[in-house]
C-alpha cells in the first residue's frame, strides 16, 4: 500500500455528547487499526530515550455527519462502485451492547436498513473516499 495514494476518514454524527463522539472514534480507529497495520509507522525514541508505540503515517480527519448522511454512505458502500473500500460502521445497537457475545446475537437479528449509525470509517483510494466525503466539513 502506498500511503501517499491513500485517505481515510471517520464521518461522526455531529448531534452526539462529545463522549459518545470520543468512545465513537476510538472505536472506529481501533478496528480500522486492525484491518491495516501496515500503516502504523516504527516505534520511535526521543531525545531522552522514552520509546513512544508507532502512529498512523498519514492523518485521518474526522468529518461532520449526521445520521442521514451517515446511513447514506454507509449504504453506497455497500455497492459495487465502493465495495473496495475498507468501511467498519459503529451503530447504536453496537453502543448499546455490553458484550461481544451480545452485539453478534442482535446484529444477526437486525435488518441492516434499520440500523441508526454513529459513524463510520473509510479508507482505500484518495479519489474514492473523496467522491465520498469530498464536501463534507470537519467535525470541531
Amino acid at each position: 500500500m502506498d500511503v501517499k495514494d491513500e485517505k481515510c476518514v471517520m464521518v461522526i454524527d455531529e448531534n452526539l455528547p462529545s463522549g459518545l463522539i470520543a468512545n465513537t472514534a476510538a472505536i472506529l480507529g481501533i478496528t480500522m487499526g486492525k484491518k491495516m497495520p501496515e500503516v502504523v509507522g516504527s516505534d520511535v525514541a526521543d531525545k531522552t530515550g522514552n520509546l513512544h508505540l508507532g502512529i498512523i503515517e498519514f492523518p485521518v480527519p474526522i468529518l461532520k455527519g449526521d445520521p442521514v448522511s451517515i446511513k447514506e454512505i454507509r449504504k453506497k458502500l455497500y455497492t459495487p462502485d465502493f465495495s473496495d473500500l475498507l468501511a467498519v460502521d459503529f451503530s447504536e445497537l453496537a453502543q448499546g451492547c455490553k458484550t461481544y457475545d451480545e452485539f453478534t446475537g442482535k446484529m444477526q437479528q437486525a435488518e441492516g436498513t434499520d440500523l441508526k449509525y454513529m459513524g463510520v470509517a473509510i479508507c482505500g483510494p484518495k479519489k474514492k473516499v473523496n467522491r465520498l466525503t469530498g464536501s463534507m466539513a470537519l467535525l470541531r
